[in-house]
């Protein structure tokens, strides 16, 4: 009976193969060298408990929950329901349950692996001769979670409380509107919308407590960052405050320029489901958005290749 049933999933795997070499997934799977990660991601050292998972296996289950906003178990399980899924894994024999997910994510934030990970999807990028515009545009967005509930108002408050509510995220306000959770720092590069620097900090820090440029830069940034000093060269960031003709004008045209800063965030909430977190803690939340991140940039590698092959027909 199991014979007839592997077989016939073989049929099917077969069919959808087919069908899927023109998928989004597939797509993006053949944008990047792959094995140049294999050294940079550190194998598990232990050789008791269960065996460890293939690691690019790994790296792009979280690219998966990255581009579909999915928690760890709902992970596992569309995984396992969805062979599109299967298939940008390279349809493995087992599928790591949710727990292996979470442990995966612990250990790549040990050390340096994610600052290497990254680095590496930015020199593979950076190969591809996207065409780019000069200056770059940091920006902040909200990643809300959960505030939980205390089960008592006589038990103590703070990270040892027995409580669900996050230990990092903080609450803020922007206008009139309460945020809580973390924040999500990014410098995206004029002209390609590639993210090239991300950081995250807890919900109450300041924008401008963040500088992402680097000293050859030109940088753009909103009133948020009005009055904060950059390492950039060239600081192109917005004033607010009783501004004369000539400011009004200066902000209109950084204005301009810096629209395309919104882009990630706006194509990470809308088509990821992005925006929001489970997590408690503010370094897990960076190993997530890390990811997030680098999914967003795939799926933008893809449209920019994909439009420069259009307009070279």
């Amino acid at each position: 009976m199991s014979n007839l049933i592997n077989f016939a999933l073989k049929e099917e795997f077969s069919k959808i193969e087919e069908l899927s070499k023109g998928s989004k997934l597939e797509e993006m799977k053949k944008l990047i060298n792959w094995s140049k990660f294999l050294s940079l991601i550190p194998e598990k050292e232990s050789t008791r408990g269960r065996p460890p998972y293939e690691r690019i296996l790994m790296i792009r289950l979280l690219l998966i929950q990255g581009w579909y906003g999915i928690s760890d178990e709902e992970l596992e399980f569309q995984v396992n329901d969805r062979i599109s899924f299967r298939s940008f894994l390279d349809f493995p024999k087992s599928i790591p349950d949710y727990s292996t997910v979470w442990r995966f994510r612990e250990e790549l934030a040990e050390g340096n692996a994610l600052d290497n990970i990254w680095n590496e999807l930015k020199k593979q990028i950076s190969e591809k001769n996207i065409e780019v515009k000069e200056g770059h545009i940091q920006d902040a967005s909200f990643i809300v979670a959960d505030s939980g509930k205390q089960k008592s108002i006589n038990e103590p408050r703070g990270r040892e409380a027995k409580t669900s509510r996050s230990k990092d995220g903080t609450w803020t306000k922007k206008g009139s509107k309460s945020y809580f959770g973390f924040k999500l720092h990014t410098k995206v590069r004029k002209g390609s919308k590639i993210i090239e620097e991300v950081a995250v900090t807890t919900a109450k820090t300041h924008d401008g407590a963040i500088d992402l440029a680097k000293p050859d830069d030109i940088i753009y940034r909103d009133r948020g960052y009005t009055g904060i000093n950059t390492k950039a060269k060239g600081n192109g960031t917005m004033k607010r405050g009783k501004l004369n003709i000539r400011q009004k004008m200066r902000n209109k045209r950084i204005s301009k320029k810096r629209a395309e800063g919104e882009h990630p965030m706006a194509t990470i909430v809308r088509c990821f489901n992005g925006g929001f977190t489970r997590l408690t803690t503010t370094y897990r939340v960076f190993t997530q958005q890390i990811f997030v991140c680098f999914a967003y940039n795939l799926h933008r590698l893809r449209f920019l290749l994909n439009g420069r092959s259009g307009s070279s027909r």
